[in-house]
């Protein structure tokens, strides 16, 4: 389950994420776009649920210096050992450039020389030396965690997902069908035995396919129109279907673009229906080769006027307690 969960205060997470275990959840995964940071609520989680898995989808490699996301890993790797997996990634031109006001230049390189970085880092070892795009002078983390966190990378197309299958632990995708699973994992067919491939899956779970499409159109506009998803489902062979939203959004037509996009766009991206449905679509992901699939609850109607009862009893119809 990503969390923290939409409209749910942070500190109201506690009871929930007490509960998630018997509702059955294994793992709890943050992002970081604009809400909370990738870390803090995971800390609390170390502490709230001791069981559960801890992942970060994603931690972006640019808004952070090397030290502190190594930094920042051990640490979380101290208070769960053998229960972190670090996930990073580009991120985008938004996020890093125009609200962190750091350069967007070689998303490619940047990554894999953070990769090789934490590699050694959080193994401990002394780093001094220059990377491609950045050079560390002897840097060695004070608290080397015992166990260090798996390291994993997000990647859209062949070239970053070939990085990961070489160079880290596992993938992390985001954004794509059950069916284009065998895309992807066609570019990690060298990866090593136990290479984990997670993806985050958007679940409206809600009866009404009206509402969950509106929610859906809404957020492929505002994701499917930054370049690098853009090329992304291109790649996957969504190119002529899209071009509509694309060519609104160039425009300067938002309204438009989100009209453009067909139902069968939505319905292969957003997971909606019944919480069973939903729960047996998610199924799918998994039986394509996605050894974790992450579910983002979307908020509905029914789930905001309920509050926390209808919540709960969602969280736990979706894990297959109800």
């Amino acid at each position: 389950m990503t969390v923290p969960l939409a409209g749910v205060p942070l500190p109201d997470h506690a009871a929930l994420l007490a509960q998630l275990p018997s509702l059955g959840y294994t793992d709890v995964w943050t992002s970081e776009v604009s809400g909370t940071d990738a870390f803090t609520p995971l800390t609390l989680a170390s502490v709230w649920s001791p069981t559960l898995r801890l992942g970060t989808a994603i931690v972006p490699v640019f808004t952070r210096g090397p030290g502190l996301l190594a930094m920042q890993a051990a640490a979380l790797a101290e208070v769960a050992p053998g229960r972190f997996a670090f996930g990073i990634g580009a991120s985008s031109p938004v996020v890093v450039g125009d609200w962190n006001a750091v350069p967007f230049d070689r998303p490619f390189e940047r990554s894999r020389d953070v990769l090789r970085f934490l590699r050694q880092a959080l193994a401990g070892e002394l780093v001094d030396g220059a990377f491609e795009t950045f050079t560390v002078r002897r840097f060695r983390l004070e608290r080397a965690p015992a166990v260090p966190p798996k390291l994993l990378l997000a990647g859209l197309r062949a070239r970053m997902l070939r990085l990961a299958a070489a160079e880290a632990d596992g993938a992390i995708l985001n954004w794509l069908s059950a069916g284009d699973v065998a895309t992807a994992r066609a570019e990690l067919s060298g990866a090593p035995d136990g290479f984990e491939v997670a993806a985050r899956i958007f679940v409206c779970p809600t009866a009404d396919p009206a509402e969950a499409r509106e929610t859906g159109r809404r957020l492929i506009a505002a994701y499917l129109t930054v370049p690098a998803y853009a090329a992304f489902h291109r790649w996957l062979g969504r190119g002529e279907v899209l071009k509509p939203m694309w060519d609104a959004w160039a425009a300067g037509d938002r309204k438009g673009a989100v009209r453009a996009i067909p139902d069968e766009v939505v319905d292969d991206l957003i997971v909606h229906g019944s919480p069973d449905a939903c729960r047996e679509h998610v199924r799918r992901y998994a039986e394509a080769g996605v050894t974790t699939p992450v579910i983002a609850l979307l908020p509905t109607r029914e789930l905001t006027a309920g509050g926390a009862p209808a919540l709960l009893d969602t969280l736990r119809a979706l894990g297959g307690r109800s």
